[in-house]
């Protein structure tokens, strides 16, 4: 259902119970999910993909092209996964040639004034709190919260259920299950509030704690680190996400709370 002061265009795919309020715009090129509400003054331009029972705000731009001076024109899509609520004044990029897509998972909060930019992949159950900027090709894992006000730069890596604090200015990778806090972005702790919030067992947060303990409150590099954590603490999928995710790391990961 769309209110005659809304423009829908005869090119874009609504399932038939989405409801779009007065002065919304719709390019072609578009597909939304049943159950989904779309508030007034918001635009979806073309290449949005949003999914079922979410909800957009007023204000809102979805899948404007790139602020990317070597966007050519190309084709590409923003994708936006079920149960997602998109808040006041969100901007939302669509992807460029080098991966064609901006992802966004299901149950997520994208509060007000926050950004996106192209090619970032978020994952499922992320807030992503007011004012919040994301630069390009930002990856970010489940669970994770990123403190209001926060910059993120381009390329940087956010783990599976960190918490961020709000203001950071987020340079460097940040590993799964950390609390990020100080300036510049250090480690301050395990997020064991979330953890257990989320199931995880007290000696599930101890396993995962040990790992940090020698990665961050050692005098060792991070090389000499993996080294000892393979070599003393018990395979595990929570030991090995955080070894991988180190290994794996473009920009390096951000400091330990006793490094200078």
């Amino acid at each position: 259902m769309h209110q005659p002061l809304s423009y829908v265009d005869t090119g874009a795919n609504i399932a038939r119970n989405v409801v779009i309020e007065p002065f919304v715009t719709i390019e072609k090129n578009v597909t939304i999910g049943s159950g989904t509400w779309i508030g007034s003054n918001v635009t979806i331009m073309e290449g949005a993909k949003i999914g079922k029972n979410c909800r957009i705000f007023p204000g809102a731009v979805i899948s404007a092209i790139p602020q990317d001076l070597k966007f050519g024109g190309e084709k590409s899509e923003v994708i936006i996964g079920d149960n997602t609520t998109i808040r006041e004044c969100v901007t939302i990029n669509r992807g460029t040639k080098a991966t064609r897509k901006t992802i966004i998972g299901n149950d997520c909060l994208l509060m007000a004034y926050s950004h996106v930019a192209h090619d970032c992949i978020i994952g499922n159950n992320c807030v992503i709190v007011n004012g919040v900027a994301l630069g390009g090709h930002i990856v970010i894992g489940d669970w994770v919260i990123i403190g209001g006000l926060s910059a993120v730069h381009q390329f940087v890596h956010i783990g599976s259920h960190a918490m961020i604090s709000g203001g950071a200015l987020v340079r460097k990778d940040v590993p799964p299950y950390v609390k990020a806090a100080r300036e510049p972005l250090s480690f301050v702790g395990i997020n064991s509030i979330g953890l257990r919030r989320r199931g995880f067992t007290d000696k599930k947060i101890q396993e995962i704690q040990n790992v940090y303990r020698i990665l961050f409150q050692s005098k060792n590099n991070n090389t000499q680190a993996i080294t000892k954590i393979e070599a003393e603490l018990s395979v595990s999928p929570e030991r090995d996400e955080i070894i991988s995710f180190i290994q794996n790391s473009g920009r390096g990961i951000m400091k330990g709370y006793m490094q200078n």
